[in-house]
């Protein structure tokens, strides 16, 4: 698997870029995991579309991954992961389970106890979301993946319903006395992601 480091950059394009890259792969093609930030924005998944606008000045895009309504800005880890799940044999709740699991195992290493929820993914400590999830699956392959707030601005999550659960808090590492910078987040993270993935030949 290649991984991708690709700082800050606009969401648009980083979505387009996926989109191209998982209609042009063929059974050769190396899977890849982008690490980056966005700056300011919400994206409206496939289940979201009738739910309401937020009023603010922050712009939103609808995108065809999976779930409703979350917040992206500069401070929070974003990685995609554009993987091709026939040829590693596995199904959509497998790398559900292994994004979480490495969300968690991170999290742990800074012995902050993260958990699952069932029937909304994502991560959670002590109640409150600090990583969320959303994939699209075309022809096998996917794109889209998790963010996890690291040290960001949270105020715009108090405009929309996190992921169309109301009331939802949500918290990040900075919050949890994690004073490591996003870039060695990443660093861990991807070291992370990228051994569970060689389970399955990655």
């Amino acid at each position: 698997m290649i991984s991708k480091t690709l700082g800050l950059n606009e969401y648009l394009p980083i979505w387009q870029a996926m989109q191209s890259f998982t209609a042009s792969r063929n059974r050769e093609t190396p899977d890849e995991l982008w690490l980056l930030q966005h700056p300011p924005i919400y994206t409206l998944g496939r289940q979201g579309k009738g739910i309401e606008r937020p009023e603010t000045s922050i712009p939103v895009v609808e995108v065809d991954r999976g779930g409703e309504i979350t917040y992206h800005g500069p401070g929070q880890l974003v990685a995609y992961f554009m993987l091709d799940l026939r040829r590693m044999a596995i199904g959509v709740k497998t790398l559900v389970a292994l994004m979480e699991q490495s969300v968690i195992d991170l999290l742990a290493s800074y012995g902050i106890q993260g958990e699952r929820r069932a029937g909304a993914p994502g991560v959670y400590v002590q109640g409150k979301k600090i990583a969320a999830l959303g994939l699209r699956v075309k022809r096998g392959c996917t794109y889209h993946g998790l963010s996890l707030n690291v040290d960001m601005d949270l105020a715009p999550f108090s405009h929309i319903s996190p992921c169309g659960y109301a009331d939802l808090q949500v918290t990040q590492l900075r919050n949890l006395d994690v004073l490591d910078d996003l870039d060695t987040i990443a660093r861990t993270l991807q070291l992370d992601i990228s051994e569970k993935l060689g389970r399955y030949g990655n």
